[in-house]
C-alpha cells in the first residue's frame, strides 16, 4: 500500500495539492476568529463564519486555478512563481473582500478578520510551497559521502544552472564545496549557497584549506588563452580537472548538465580555436575528384573526413595498409551511405606503375600526399627505406599527377625537414625540393604544407605517454627542457585544406603552430588527467637527448623568410635554393643507392643533395623513449611502405 502512494501522488499531484491549500486556507480563515474570540462570541458569528470560511477558500482556489498556479512544478520554482503565487492570492484577497461586502451587508465581518485571513493565507501558501522546494532541491539532494569535494570556477548561469541541477538529482561523484569567480564584485557572495571564495589566481590556496579533491571549469563561454590560462594554475594542484561544455550545445542535444561534463583533453591545454571550413575550401573540393595517398592514417583519415564534408566527385584512398584503409572506408560509409562516391587502394607509392594505373583511371584533380614512413629513431636504422618511401614514392606520386593532368599536388611535410638532423627529416627536405623543381612544369600546381607535431597522431608522444601511465610508469622524456610546437589533428587538416586553395605553384606553406610546449610539461599534465600525482604517483623518468633530436624544432629556415597570407595561422616560405638543372641528376642517383640497400653511401648522399642536413649519427632506437613527438607532424600512420 505504502508502495502505491507515490504513484498515486504523480497521477493527482494537482489535486492533492488544492486539497493541501483547502486544509491551509481554512486554517488561514479560521485563525483570526480565534484571535478576536475574546472580543466576541462565536454564536454571534457562527453563521456568518461557516458560510464565509467557505466563500473565502473558494475564492482563493478559484483565483490559483485560473493563473495556473497548480501547473507549476514546485520542486523547480524559482522567482517568478512564487511572485505568480502572491499576486494569485492578493487577487483572491481583493475578491472575497468586495464580495462579502455585497452579500453580508447585515453582519459585518470584523476588519481584523480581513486583515489577518489575508496575512495567514498568503504566508502559509507561499511558505508552504517554498519549504516543500527547500526540502526536495536540499533534503533530497544531499551529495553522496564518496561525492569528491569539488570547487567550481565560475559563478555565472552555467554556474547556477549546475548547481540547481546538482541539487535536484545529485551526482554521486561531485560535492561543490566552494566557487571561484574573477569578478571582484562576486567575491564572499553565494550562490546557491556554495561561497565565492576568491579569484582564479587563489585556487591553489583554495584547494587547500578546503581540502578539494576536484576542480570543475563552469565558464563554457571562456576563450582559449583564458581556459589555458586557468587550467595551468590548476595544474599547480594536485586536483583532477573536468570541463563543463557550452549550455546551449547541451540543451540542442538534450541531455541534462551533469552527464555532459567531460575530463580535461591535452587540446584544451594548447589553447587553440576550432578552425571551421571556408568556402574557399569547399569550392575547389566540391564536385571534384581528390585523392589522399595514406589516407588510412591520422592525418590522412583525418583528410578523408573533412574532404567528405565538402562533397567531392569521387574520393579516393590510397594505402598500403590494409587495416586502417578498411576503417577509415567503413567510417564514411557508416555516416554518407550512397551520397559519397568513395574507392579505396590497397597500394604502395613505391611502384610507379601501379601509381600510374591509379591516376589514368581515376583522373584526380586534387591530390593530398600524406604517405611517407616518419619514425625517427627506426628511420635511422633504416635509411634506404625513407628514402625508397619518402622521396621516391612523392616522386612517384608528384609524376604522375603531372602526366595525368591533376590540377593540385599537396605535399604533407614537416618542421624537422628544416635544419634536418636525422634522415627521417632529410627525407621530407628532399620531398619539399620535388615539389619546387616540379612546379612549372606542368599545369599542375604543386605546394607543400610544413606544420609540426600533432596531438594523438599514429606514433606520436601522446599515445606513448598514455600507455606509460596505464602501465604504472615511469613515463620517459628525454630532457626536462625539451620543447615542441603541437596542434590539433582537425586544425592541422583545416589548415592544410586552407593552404590547398591558395596554392599557386611550388608555395611552401608554413603553419602557425603558436606557442611551444615543453614535453615536460605534457607528461606532467597526462599524469594529472589519468587522476595521478606526478613524481609520487608515476615517475618520470629523464633518459638524455638521442642522436639527431634537437631541443627545439625550427619551422622555417634562416635564409626562407615568411610572407602572410589572408588567413592569419597560415604563411609562406621564400622558395628553396637549389639547382634545377641537376636536382633530378641527385635525385636518380639517391634512389640508385637506396635500392643497392647501401645505408653509409646512401647517408652521405643525403648530405650531398641536402646542405642543411647535418647528420649526427645513429639514433638511439630504444621504443620506450618518448622525449619528444617523434614522428613527423606528417602524421604516418603505421609502419609499412605506405603509412599516413
Amino acid at each position: 500500500m505504502l508502495n502505491l502512494l507515490p504513484t498515486l501522488l504523480r497521477h493527482f499531484r494537482k489535486q492533492v495539492l488544492a486539497l493541501f491549500d483547502i486544509l491551509i486556507l481554512t486554517a488561514a480563515y479560521l485563525l483570526p476568529w480565534v484571535v478576536i474570540n475574546g472580543r466576541a462570541s462565536y454564536q454571534k458569528y457562527i453563521s456568518l463564519l461557516v458560510a464565509s470560511c467557505f466563500f473565502f477558500v473558494c475564492c482563493f482556489e478559484i483565483i490559483y486555478a485560473i493563473m495556473g498556479i497548480y501547473d507549476s512544478l514546485w520542486r523547480y520554482a524559482e522567482v517568478v512563481e512564487f511572485y505568480r503565487l502572491c499576486v494569485a492570492s492578493a487577487i483572491a484577497v481583493v475578491v472575497f473582500v468586495l464580495g462579502t461586502l455585497l452579500l453580508y451587508r447585515d453582519v459585518r465581518i470584523p476588519i481584523t478578520v480581513y486583515m489577518l485571513s489575508a496575512m495567514f493565507a498568503v504566508s502559509l501558501t507561499t511558505y508552504s510551497r517554498l519549504i516543500y522546494r527547500m526540502y526536495r532541491n536540499v533534503r533530497l539532494g544531499k551529495s553522496s559521502k564518496q561525492a569528491r569535494r569539488t570547487l567550481l570556477i565560475g559563478a555565472g548561469d552555467a554556474a547556477s544552472t549546475l548547481l540547481h541541477e546538482q541539487f535536484k538529482t545529485p551526482s554521486p561523484e561531485m560535492n561543490i564545496i566552494a566557487c571561484v569567480d574573477d569578478a571582484p564584485e562576486k567575491i564572499g557572495r553565494y550562490i546557491m549557497g556554495v561561497q565565492i571564495m576568491g579569484t582564479t589566481e587563489e585556487i591553489p590556496e583554495i584547494v587547500e584549506d578546503c581540502g578539494i579533491e576536484s576542480i570543475l571549469l563552469a565558464i563554457p563561454t571562456l576563450d582559449e588563452d583564458g581556459k589555458r590560462r586557468i587550467l595551468s594554475i590548476c595544474n599547480r594542484t594536485k586536483c583532477n580537472v573536468k570541463i563543463l561544455p557550452d549550455i546551449v550545445k547541451m540543451i540542442t542535444d538534450g541531455k541534462d548538465i551533469a552527464s555532459r561534463i567531460r575530463d580535461v583533453r591535452v587540446e584544451d591545454l594548447l589553447g587553440r580555436e576550432e578552425i571551421q571550413l571556408s568556402g574557399a575550401i569547399t569550392q575547389y573540393l566540391s564536385r571534384h575528384v581528390v585523392m589522399v595517398t595514406g589516407g588510412g592514417g591520422s592525418i590522412g583519415s583525418e583528410l578523408c573526413r573533412q574532404i567528405a564534408s565538402c562533397g567531392p566527385a569521387k574520393l579516393i584512398i590510397v594505402d598500403i595498409y590494409e587495416n586502417n584503409a578498411y576503417d577509415i572506408q567503413q567510417e564514411l560509409r557508416r555516416k554518407y551511405g550512397a551520397g559519397l562516391n568513395l574507392e579505396v587502394q590497397i597500394a604502395s607509392v613505391r611502384d610507379s606503375r601501379k601509381m600510374d594505373a591509379l591516376f589514368e583511371r581515376y583522373r584526380p584533380q586534387v591530390v593530398f600526399h600524406a604517405a611517407a614512413h616518419k619514425h625517427v629513431p627506426l628511420m635511422e636504422d633504416s635509411p634506404e627505406e625513407a628514402v625508397k618511401n619518402n622521396v621516391c614514392g612523392t616522386y612517384n606520386v608528384a609524376s604522375s599527377a603531372a602526366k595525368y593532368g591533376a590540377e593540385r599536388f599537396i605535399l604533407i611535410s614537416t618542421d624537422k625537414a628544416v635544419n634536418p638532423t636525422n634522415v627521417m627529416g632529410a627525407t621530407k627536405r628532399v620531398c619539399e625540393m620535388v615539389v619546387q623543381a616540379m612546379s612549372g612544369k606542368s599545369r599542375t600546381q604543386f605546394a607543400a604544407v610544413r606544420f609540426g607535431n600533432v596531438l594523438g597522431s599514429n606514433g606520436s608522444v601522446i599515445p606513448l605517454f598514455k600507455d606509460q601511465i596505464e602501465a604504472g610508469g615511469p613515463v620517459t622524456v628525454t630532457h626536462p627542457d625539451i620543447v615542441r610546437y603541437f596542434m590539433t589533428i582537425s586544425e592541422a587538416v583545416s589548415l592544410v585544406l586552407e593552404a590547398g586553395a591558395m596554392a599557386t605553384g611550388g608555395e611552401i606553406f608554413v603553419l602557425d603552430m603558436g606557442k611551444p610546449m615543453r614535453i615536460l610539461d605534457l607528461a606532467e599534465n597526462l599524469i594529472k588527467l589519468a587522476g595521478f600525482i606526478p613524481y609520487k604517483d608515476i615517475e618520470i623518468r629523464f633518459t638524455g637527448l638521442r642522436p639527431g633530436e634537437k631541443l627545439y624544432e625550427e619551422l622555417l629556415m634562416d635564409e626562407e623568410g615568411l610572407r602572410k597570407t589572408d588567413n592569419s595561422k597560415i604563411f609562406i616560405g621564400a622558395p628553396l635554393r637549389m639547382n634545377n638543372a641537376t636536382f633530378f641528376d641527385h635525385l636518380a642517383s639517391l634512389k640508385q643507392i637506396a635500392y643497392s640497400n647501401n645505408s653509409a653511401n646512401l647517408v652521405q648522399a643525403l648530405l650531398d643533395i641536402v646542405p642543411t642536413f647535418h647528420h649526427k649519427g645513429k639514433e638511439d632506437a630504444a621504443d620506450g623513449v618518448g622525449g619528444a613527438d617523434d614522428s613527423a607532424a606528417n602524421g604516418a600512420a603505421n609502419g609499412g611502405s605506405v603509412v599516413a
